[in-house]
């Protein structure tokens, strides 16, 4: 087993919280003050219809991803997540159109900067830990590789679709704004609900013990009882990693493993080819949360495995 160096004390991590979400908050709002510039000088020379639809589309998007960081929950992670890197590819479009290094920078630096902080392990577990109820302390999971894949590419397909749909259209381009509304409205109706499964995994310290929460690799949520853990320590996956329940995803990097007094039985997510989840035992459960050190810290706390 790796040593895993001890977890900051708890008031540093809540000061490296709040440095991240008001970190965001605030790059955000930077985004929309020194990165007006950029839009207006990309919409100069385009018509008025296009000036209007662009610069209003700009604002309600600010207005979405304020909103999402200004109310912590579950559900605003995900919209946050979703909405926030997409001035990234505002950014994109201002370069395309022929905006000004210095327009480009001044909204291209706050936006990345806001990207950054949202994707962070530290924003997500508040905005977890927001929608929590009594005594729980929620800690997010790493993303599967390949659900992070498909995520990503599906973002992007979708944060195209809407930005070109929304110029097309006071463009005249109807052909090119018919086909790509199509895509923009059947993306958003189908791929935010998939998106935010990533929002709603998260390891769970309860009273009773543990709970791993993972829609993405998990059919039920699994209760593993304070009373049948017998040890938790970090744990390097991949080749001569411990065998046991692997609820990773997989995706690589420092686990969590869970050993138990006896074996305990997951049902599996269902995959497309499957009518029913499959089931899975073991007596040692693998799970990958974004702060390990921080997991650790808290089962030592509450005295759950040892």
């Amino acid at each position: 087993m790796p040593d895993l160096a001890p977890s900051p004390p708890r008031h540093r991590l809540v000061v490296l919280t709040s440095l991240t979400v008001w970190g965001a908050r605030v790059a955000w709002l930077a985004a929309a003050v020194l990165g007006g510039r950029a839009v207006g000088a990309a919409l100069a020379d385009r018509s008025g219809p296009v000036q209007v639809a662009g610069t209003a589309g700009a604002w309600l998007g600010w207005a979405f991803g304020a909103m999402a960081l200004a109310v912590p929950s579950v559900a605003t992670l995900t919209v946050a997540r979703a909405v926030v890197p997409a001035a990234l590819a505002v950014t994109v479009a201002t370069v395309i159109f022929g905006a000004d290094v210095d327009d480009v920078l001044a909204l291209g630096l706050p936006a990345l900067l806001a990207s950054v902080l949202v994707a962070a392990a530290e924003t997500g577990r508040t905005y977890m830990q927001a929608s929590a109820y009594g005594d729980e302390r929620r800690f997010g999971l790493r993303p599967p590789l390949g659900y992070l894949a498909a995520t990503v590419t599906t973002w992007l397909v979708w944060v195209t679709a809407v930005i070109t749909a929304w110029l097309a259209w006071p463009a005249r381009a109807w052909w090119l704004a018919a086909a790509t509304t199509l895509l923009a409205v059947a993306a958003t109706m189908t791929l935010p609900r998939r998106w935010h499964q990533l929002s709603r995994r998260w390891l769970v310290f309860v009273p009773a013990g543990m709970v791993v929460h993972d829609p993405v690799v998990l059919s039920d949520s699994l209760l593993l009882t304070r009373a049948g853990i017998r040890r938790i320590a970090a744990n390097e996956i991949g080749p001569g990693a411990v065998a046991g329940l692997d609820l990773t995803g997989p995706t690589p990097g420092l686990a969590i493993e869970i050993t138990l007094d006896e074996p305990v039985t997951a049902v599996l997510a269902r995959r497309p080819s499957e009518r029913h989840g499959r089931t899975a035992s073991g007596s040692t459960v693998l799970v990958s949360p974004t702060r390990p050190g921080a997991v650790l810290t808290e089962a030592a706390r509450r005295g759950v495995g040892g």
